[in-house]
């Protein structure tokens, strides 16, 4: 057999190789996007299961349209509550404003400032109702950055305050509480690993950045303890992920006696095994239509 011959029978083998791989490789792509819409199924049918028969009734209301998973209806239910028709937000910490717990509010009309460390995804310059400021935050400047934002708006309150830096939270609620920012909700991140009554708070660091590890934030009793010394009382953590609590204040209690009192009745643990993908991508020029409003 000559070279020749030769060089097309080891073509040919290539040519089948090829083909085989890409083949294989297609089977699997098959496989692997069956696998994750199953995966993705099973997810929302437990987390459908717990939010429904969960025992706080304020977990049923949980929907997400800009939050990152259902916090939006859970907030929305809770301001319908206050009576809340206008109001004003404020958001420490929101990425680059494309999801957070406070675009919800923006859409409705409702006055709100955001304070953060990243540039935004979208231009916000003709917005007449929202104002945006970058900085790293730290105690010596976040009650500073909150009275700033309410002189730009030309208001005297907050109604609702979301706050979720992955680190300094309990020490930056308490220094807004304690410089008489008292919103009617408060929203926060809390380390849902430990269980009531576990506590748990990491050392206050100003440098302080997330490693995507469990080192983070404070457990929800020692939030808790701290809302209560400021006259406020826990009423929901939301089911779908258990990381944001919900907080109003005491004198608004009434307004929600279906809500247990218990906060083993209300706690929620971390299901931080997160949805792939909800609906369809997300478009800077949604952001950009709610704002510039």
């Amino acid at each position: 057999m000559s070279d020749i011959d030769n060089l097309k029978i080891f073509e040919e083998r290539l040519n089948n190789l090829q083909e085989n791989s890409w083949a294989s490789a297609q089977f699997q792509q098959a496989n692997w996007q069956i696998l994750t819409q199953t995966r993705e199924l099973i997810l929302g049918f437990q987390t459908r299961e717990l939010q429904f028969s969960h025992a706080n009734p304020l977990n049923k209301f949980g929907k997400k349209c800009f939050s990152q998973t259902d916090e939006d209806g859970i907030t929305l239910e809770i301001v319908r509550r206050l009576d809340i028709a206008n109001g004003v937000y404020a958001e420490f910490g929101v990425g680059d404003g494309m999801e957070n717990n406070t675009l919800i509010l923006a859409s409705l009309g409702w006055k709100g400032f955001w304070v953060g460390g990243e540039d935004l995804a979208f231009n916000y310059g003709a917005a007449k109702k929202f104002r945006y400021t970058k900085d790293w935050i730290t105690l010596e400047n976040i009650a500073s950055h909150a009275k700033n934002g309410l002189l730009m708006l030309e208001e005297n309150e907050i109604d609702v305050v979301s706050l979720d830096l992955d680190g300094n939270d309990l020490y930056f609620v308490e220094e807004l509480l304690s410089k008489k920012i008292n919103p009617k909700l408060f929203i926060v991140e809390y380390n849902a690993k430990f269980i009531p009554p576990s506590k748990f708070q990491i050392e206050y660091n100003p440098l302080h950045q997330w490693a995507g590890d469990d080192y983070f934030g404070a457990a929800l009793v020692n939030f808790v303890e701290l809302f209560e010394k400021h006259d406020y009382d826990l009423i929901c953590c939301n089911s779908h992920t258990g990381s944001n609590a919900f907080f109003i204040r005491k004198k608004y209690r009434h307004l929600f006696a279906d809500v247990p009192k218990n906060i083993n009745d209300i706690y929620v643990g971390p299901r931080y095994h997160l949805h792939n993908s909800f609906g369809h991508r997300k478009s800077s020029k949604v952001i950009e239509t709610i704002i510039n409003q």
